[in-house]
C-alpha cells in the first residue's frame, strides 16, 4: 500500500480492515505488543494498529492501560508486567492542563509558566518510570495546536500566546523523549493537517466519552505509528525500483524523442519535476535508487545527460536494467547486483500490465502503481507512503549511492581477476576496528535495525540502547570502517559483546550487505576474540537465531574455529564456542592495512 489518504489512494473501511483481521491467518508472524498509555478514549485505534502491523508482516496485540492513569500505569501497573515491544501514549492538553486548552485568556505569564512547568515534569516522571520498568519503544503523541486558539488571530500574532505555549510543550516533550532513548515524537498536528481539521475530530464523542479521534484520524495515527515501528524493525525500505516512460518524465523517449517529452518547470512536466526531487531526497536519505526499464539503453541515459529538466542525475542511479526482458527477472537480477533482498524494494510503474506481473511473480517486492491520469500526485504518492522512513540518517547513508557505485568498479574489476585472493588484494583494503564512541553510535544502531542478511541474532537497538552497551563495563560494542582504492565505505560491520561469568557472550554480529564476501567479518571476529581474551575471558560464546533471510550464515561461527555448543544454555536455534586457551585464527592475507585499536 502507498498510505492511508483518500485523496491518494482506496484503503478499507473500519469494518473491511475487522473483517480481514478476523479472516487471516498470522499465527506465523512475529508477535508484537503494543501497551496504550492514554487520557482520553481511543480504543477503535486497535484495529488500526492490528492492520498496519499486519501489512508489516507482524501479529500485534494491543492492550490498554485504565482511562486517565498514564503515570500509574507507568509507575506500577500489571499492564507492563508482560513483555511490551512498544508504549504509544495519547495525551489530550484539555486532561493535562485544562487551564491551557481552555481558560488561557485568564492566565497571567507566570500562570503559564508554572503550567508549563507542571505538564513538563508530568511528562518527565512518565518517561523516568517507563524507562525504570521496560526497554520497549515509547511513541509519544504530540498536543494538538487548536485551529481556534483562544485570542483568535491576535494568538497568532504573538510569541507567547496559545499556539506558541502548545508549541513549547511539544518541545519541552521531545527533549524528555530524546533524555528517555528510543521514545519518539509522533507529530498530531502533522496527521491532522493530512486528514483535515473537520475530519480529524468527533466532538460528540468527544463530550460523551473523552473519545476526541474520528476514525479516520485513528487510521491516520496508527499509519504513522507503524512508520516508526517497521524503521525500528528493520522492515523499512532500501531501494526503489522506478520506470522511466511516463513515470520520471512525460511521454515515450523511443517515440517522442528528447525535445517530445513533458519534463520542466511548468505544466505539464512540473509534476514529473517534483517526483524527480523527491527522488533526489530520497536518494540523500540514503535510498538507493534504480531503474527498470523498457526501453533502449542509450536513449534513456540520453534524457539524463541532455535534457534540461532532468533533476535525477546518473550519480544517483545505483544500478539499472534498461532492456526488454520482463520486469520481474529484472528485479531479480537488481537485487542480485545490489546485494539486497526483493522484500527491501518497492518497484514504481505507471502500467497496471507491470505492477500486476510484478505483484503475482514477486509478491516479496512493495509496488507504487502510479495511476497514469493522475501525474499530479505522483511525488504525494510516493512521500506519503512512509516505506522508507528510518529513525536516523547517518554519513554513510548520504553517500550511499556513491558507494553501491563505486561497488560497480569493484564488480567490474572482479569479471576481469583471475583469482579471487588476487582480486581482493588489488582492491588495497584498509580495515579500521574500534570501540563505539557517540560519533559511531547512530550508525551502529542503525545496523542492527537494517541489516538482515548476514545478521546473527537480529538483535534491533536504538541509539541510546547502543551507548548504553558501550558506556556499560560488562559490554562492549565494537565496529569496523572498510575503505579501499575505490572509496570509504564507512562502518560495514559491529559486534554487540557481553561479559558474564569468566566468559563472553556475541550477543550482536553483523556485516553490511556491501560489504559481503571480502573477509570483514573474519576481521572482525578475530579483534573480538582478543578483545575477549585481554578482558579476562575463558571462552566466547556465538548465538544463532534463524530467520528467513540469514540461512547462509548459519556455519558462520564453525567456518572460523567455534564447536556447536549445547542451545539448552540459550534461547537461540544454534549456540556455538571458542575456547580461548587455544590459538586465535589469524585474519585474512589479502587485507592492506588492519588497525585495531581495542586489542
Amino acid at each position: 500500500m502507498t498510505g492511508p489518504h483518500g485523496a491518494i489512494v482506496t484503503t478499507p473501511s473500519f469494518a473491511e480492515i475487522e473483517a480481514e483481521l478476523a479472516r487471516v491467518d498470522m499465527r506465523g508472524m512475529p508477535a508484537f505488543r503494543f501497551v496504550v498509555l492514554r487520557n482520553i478514549t481511543v480504543e477503535p485505534v486497535a484495529a488500526y494498529l492490528r492492520y498496519f502491523a499486519y501489512r508489516a508482516g507482524l501479529n500485534a496485540r494491543v492492550a490498554f492501560g485504565a482511562y486517565d492513569t498514564i503515570l500509574q500505569d507507568a509507575l506500577g501497573a500489571d499492564i507492563l508486567d508482560a513483555q511490551a515491544d512498544c508504549i504509544l501514549v495519547h495525551t489530550a492538553l484539555e486532561q493535562l492542563s485544562w487551564r491551557l486548552a481552555r481558560d488561557f485568556p485568564a492566565l497571567s505569564k507566570a500562570d503559564v509558566a508554572a503550567e508549563l512547568e507542571r505538564v513538563d515534569e508530568f511528562v518527565g516522571a512518565v518517561c523516568a518510570a517507563l524507562r525504570d520498568r521496560t526497554k520497549a519503544m515509547i511513541l509519544w503523541h504530540g498536543l494538538v495546536t487548536p485551529a481556534y486558539p483562544s485570542f483568535g488571530i491576535l494568538d497568532r500574532q504573538s510569541e507567547d500566546g496559545q499556539p506558541a505555549v502548545i508549541g513549547e510543550l511539544n518541545r519541552s516533550l521531545r527533549r524528555r523523549l530524546r533524555d528517555a532513548g528510543d521514545a519518539f515524537f509522533v507529530d498530531t498536528d502533522a496527521c491532522l493537517a493530512r486528514v483535515g481539521y473537520g475530519r480529524f475530530f468527533d466532538w460528540r464523542q468527544w463530550h460523551l466519552g473523552k473519545a476526541p479521534y474520528a476514525r479516520e484520524a485513528l487510521r491516520e495515527l496508527a499509519f504513522e505509528d507503524l512508520k516508526f515501528v517497521r524503521a525500528r524493525l528493520g522492515k523499512n525500505k532500501k531501494c526503489i525500483v522506478l520506470d522511466c516512460d511516463n513515470v520520471l518524465w512525460g511521454g515515450v523517449v523511443g517515440e517522442d524523442g528528447l525535445g517530445g517529452l513533458r519534463l520542466g518547470e511548468s505544466h505539464p512536466g512540473s509534476a514529473f519535476r517534483e517526483l524527480q526531487q523527491e527522488l533526489v531526497s530520497l536518494s540523500a536519505r540514503g535510498v538507493l535508487i534504480a531503474l527498470c526499464s523498457k526501453n533502449n539503453p542509450e536513449d534513456v541515459w540520453q534524457v539524463f545527460r541532455e535534457h534540461p529538466g532532468m533533476v535525477l542525475k546518473e550519480q544517483h542511479v545505483a544500478a539499472a536494467r534498461i532492456n526488454w526482458n520482463d520486469k520481474a527477472s529484472n528485479l531479480r537480477d537488481l537485487a542480485r547486483d545490489l546485494n539486497l533482498g526483493l522484500d527491501s524494494m518497492v518497484f514504481v510503474d505507471d502500467s497496471d500490465f507491470e505492477v500486476n506481473l510484478v505483484r503475482r511473480e514477486l509478491p516479496e517486492v512493495e509496488v507504487i502503481h502510479l495511476p497514469p491520469e493522475r501525474p499530479s500526485e505522483y511525488r504525494l504518492i510516493l512521500a506519503s507512503s512512509g516505506l522508507f522512513d528510518t529513525l536516523a540518517v547517518s554519513q554513510e547513508d548520504r553517500q550511499r549511492g556513491a558507494m553501491y557505485q563505486a561497488e560497480a568498479e569493484r564488480k567490474r574489476l572482479e569479471d576481469t581477476a583471475t583469482d579471487l585472493e588476487g582480486y581482493l588484494r588489488s582492491l588495497e583494503m584498509v580495515a579500521e576496528v574500534g570501540l563505539a564512541d557517540a560519533a559511531a553510535t547512530p550508525r551502529i544502531a542503525q545496523q542492527t535495525q537494517r541489516t538482515n542478511q548476514f545478521n546473527l541474532t537480529t538483535r534491533r537497538y536504538g541509539d541510546a540502547e547502543i551507548a548504553h552497551l558501550a558506556a556499560h563495563e560488562a559490554s562492549d560494542v565494537v565496529y569496523l570502517r572498510l575503505r579501499d582504492r575505490f572509496g570509504d565505505s564507512g562502518i560495514v560491520a559491529a559486534c554487540v559483546l557481553r561479559y558474564r561469568e569468566g566468559g563472553a557472550l556475541v550477543d550482536t554480529f553483523l556485516v553490511s550487505c556491501r560489504a559481503l564476501s571480502r573477509g570483514v567479518e573474519a576481521v572482525l571476529l578475530v579483534e573480538v576474540l582478543r578483545l575477549a581474551r585481554r578482558k579476562g575471558c575463558a571462552r566466547v560464546m556465538g548465538e544463532f537465531y534463524a530467520t528467513p533471510k540469514n540461512a547462509q550464515v548459519g556455519d558462520f561461527y564453525l567456518r572460523h574455529g567455534f564447536i556447536e555448543g549445547d542451545a539448552a544454555e540459550s534461547q537461540a536455534d544454534r549456540v556455538f564456542v571458542f575456547d580461548l586457551s587455544g590459538a586465535i585464527p589469524a585474519p585474512p592475507r589479502w587485507f592492506a592495512t588492519i588497525a585495531s585499536t581495542i586489542t
